[in-house]
């Protein structure tokens, strides 16, 4: 079998406190950027509206198009934005509701009046009903709440408690990871990044389990190591397996990303983002809190009544 790395010997769980506090911060940052943006930016997908994406013979300019939209009736409002290519044009509006329909046609009427010489295709036209939009966003949300319940009570099953706990976390984090990148980003929540940030959850679920399988291996053959020691050697023991598999995946995702086609982007970057964080996470947050939480309860059952040392000394006064 080949191995990237022979006998490593990194000591990833010294530095816990550092990975905690680089992890706390980026989602104290994530939560300031959806605070500052308003919240996440969704897709018609979640808002519903009328979604018409357009190819121009020649570049065009976007504010031509605003203006020509500009005054339109039946148009709440509306936004124009380049879709890759400076001829490939999309236009996102907000209809009144059971108007979603023939709004599309709508558009490209307007703008075949009122740009005259310029000739364009459309591309795809897409409309979505404002509840059909809330519903979806309903069910984004508890699909990823019901997948990491699921995790949970699987791991917690195959392994223990608290590998469950650490495994939650990881995820959890990995999840927040990536909707404050889009966030940052400013760019779209759509059902297709949903789908990734799903599969996100999936593949760092395996990534954490590869390791979790041999951290108890690995216990059962080091019972007289500390059990620190053992969680870190198991990191080391699973890094070949870990790096190869994220880095073939992210070669194909990074494909995807700048051959795919504008369609495809964001579901691609999606997994980039994910792919990378989950592969730090397994090691630097799902590993490390079964370490802690495992001190956590040692430290409470040698506590008489398991109250910290303070609270007892108190106590006594």
């Amino acid at each position: 079998m080949f191995r990237l790395f022979h006998n490593t010997n990194f000591p990833f769980l010294r530095y816990r406190k550092v990975t905690y506090l680089i992890s706390g911060s980026v989602v104290a940052a994530t939560l300031v950027s959806i605070l500052l943006h308003g919240g996440l930016r969704y897709s018609i997908d979640f808002t519903g509206g009328t979604l018409v994406q357009l190819d121009f013979d020649q570049p065009v300019e976007v504010q031509a198009l605003r203006q020509a939209l500009s005054g339109m009736e039946g148009l709440q409002s509306y936004e124009v934005q380049r879709f890759g290519d400076p001829s490939d044009v999309v236009v996102r509006a907000q209809v009144p509701e059971g108007q979603e329909e023939d709004s599309g046609d709508r558009i490209e009427a307007r703008l075949r009046e009122q740009l005259g010489g310029l000739e364009f295709e459309v591309v795809r036209s897409e409309a979505v009903g404002p509840k059909i939009g809330e519903e979806l966003k309903g069910q984004a949300m508890l699909a990823v709440l019901y997948a990491l319940g699921l995790i949970l009570v699987y791991v917690a099953f195959r392994f223990d408690f608290k590998f469950g706990i650490g495994a939650i976390a990881a995820t959890i984090h990995d999840v927040v990871f990536c909707v404050g990148a889009f966030s940052l980003l400013d760019r779209e929540i759509s059902l297709a990044v949903v789908a990734a940030f799903l599969t996100v959850v999936g593949y760092s679920l395996n990534d954490t389990v590869v390791v979790f399988d041999r951290i108890r291996e690995d216990l059962r053959a080091m019972r007289r190591m500390d059990y620190e020691e053992i969680v870190n050697t198991a990191c080391n023991q699973t890094l070949s397996r870990t790096i190869i598999t994220g880095g073939t995946t992210l070669m194909v995702l990074v494909l995807l990303y700048f051959l795919g086609g504008e369609v495809i982007r964001d579901f691609a970057l999606a997994l980039i983002i994910g792919i990378l964080v989950g592969t730090y996470s397994s090691i630097f947050i799902a590993s490390t809190i079964v370490v802690d939480w495992k001190r956590l309860i040692e430290d409470r059952r040698e506590k008489p009544g398991g109250k910290p040392a303070r609270a007892r000394a108190g106590s006594r006064t």
